[in-house]
């Protein structure tokens, strides 16, 4: 798909950060939006901003994206009153505990699968057959370079994004000779509000540096070329080059090296 120009854009996580990146990005290349966030009232904020002419052709709707049932309504209200989906990007997600895995609850293992994975999986299944109706579409699901490495502190969040990146390369071989692309994102460090936990600031503010405007415009033209998967932001090449490239204990002593210096490691003395 290589133009926008009025064709129907789903965007979960659209409140803030890069889901308004590419809720305004879209809007500009005279899409028609459709719009989701956990927040009502940054979900609006987003609408307010969007280019004078635009705002007439979106429909937003405030909801939890582990809501199966409301994302399925969401999605018939888009074909109702949008006439189906041509582009989905699952992107909503939330942080992790910033604790280590010996002091990570499993409630907190099942809130963020519920809404990192099962978000994502629930804009899938909900818009892909819109899309099967068209022939044609993409799906742009969005992973981590979490999802590439694990990260001290960061089970529970690496283990969701780990998810989205095997549910999403098993979807692009299915639709492998379909008319519809997939496409897997894995952000660096995004200049996002997602790190929000006291024990997560040193490393906000350290690591979190790309405009949010930056990925989206390369995610654009990865759909337009058709790259399957997308690793763009800070540390994002050499990461990937890492998890690709260098033996397990190498990567396990430059992850670590590398995040000790922005992390909080006082739950890691005596270990060592």
């Amino acid at each position: 798909m290589k133009d926008f120009k009025d064709k129907v854009v789903v965007v979960t996580g659209a409140g803030s950060g890069m889901g308004r990146a590419y809720a305004m990005a879209f809007a500009r290349l005279g899409a028609r939006l459709a719009l989701n966030d956990y927040d009502k009232k940054a979900l609006a904020d987003t609408v307010t901003l969007l280019p004078p002419g635009t705002k007439q052709s979106v429909l937003s709707n405030a909801f939890d994206v582990s809501d199966r049932a409301a994302m399925y309504a969401f999605a018939d209200d888009v074909q109702r009153k949008l006439g189906g989906a041509h582009v989905v990007i699952n992107n909503a997600g939330i942080e992790g505990s910033s604790l280590p895995t010996w002091q990570t609850t499993e409630d907190e293992y099942e809130r963020i699968m519920r809404i990192n994975f099962f978000g994502v999986l629930n804009g899938t299944k909900a818009f892909l057959p819109q899309l099967m109706a068209r022939k044609e579409g993409a799906i742009v699901n969005v992973s981590s370079i979490f999802g590439l490495i694990g990260s001290p502190s960061s089970s529970d969040y690496c283990a969701s994004k780990f998810a989205v990146r095997g549910f999403t390369e098993a979807l692009m071989v299915e639709l492998h000779e379909s008319p519809i692309s997939v496409h897997l994102v894995h952000p660096g460090g995004i200049a996002t509000n997602i790190a929000r936990k006291p024990a997560a600031q040193a490393f906000a503010k350290h690591y979190l540096t790309t405009p949010p405007e930056d990925i989206v415009e390369h995610v654009i033209q990865g759909i337009r070329k058709g790259r399957v998967k997308i690793v763009y932001g800070r540390d994002a090449f050499r990461t990937w080059l890492g998890s690709n490239f260098l033996p397990q204990r190498w990567l396990n002593a430059i992850v670590w090296r590398e995040l000790k210096r922005s992390h909080d490691l006082t739950h890691y003395q005596g270990l060592r």
